[in-house]
């Protein structure tokens, strides 16, 4: 039987915390930041957690069952 194998997005953009939960960055803050307040841009730095109610299917992708 063949290797499951993770989904490479998903490993790029989820980390896990030490109590397991999934922890993601923020959209908006790759590209035209000139029409963003500095506040906007701020606030986007933080690392956010995941919802629970995508945390099943994230967790599929990163092979965490």
């Amino acid at each position: 039987m063949p290797k499951v194998k993770t989904n490479s997005g998903a490993k790029k953009r989820f980390t896990l915390t030490g109590t397991g939960k999934i922890k993601r960055k923020h959209a908006y803050k790759s590209h035209i930041l000139t029409k963003k307040t500095k506040k906007q841009k701020r606030n986007l730095t933080h690392v956010a957690i995941v919802d629970q109610t995508n945390m099943r299917s994230i967790r599929e992708m990163l092979l965490l069952r």
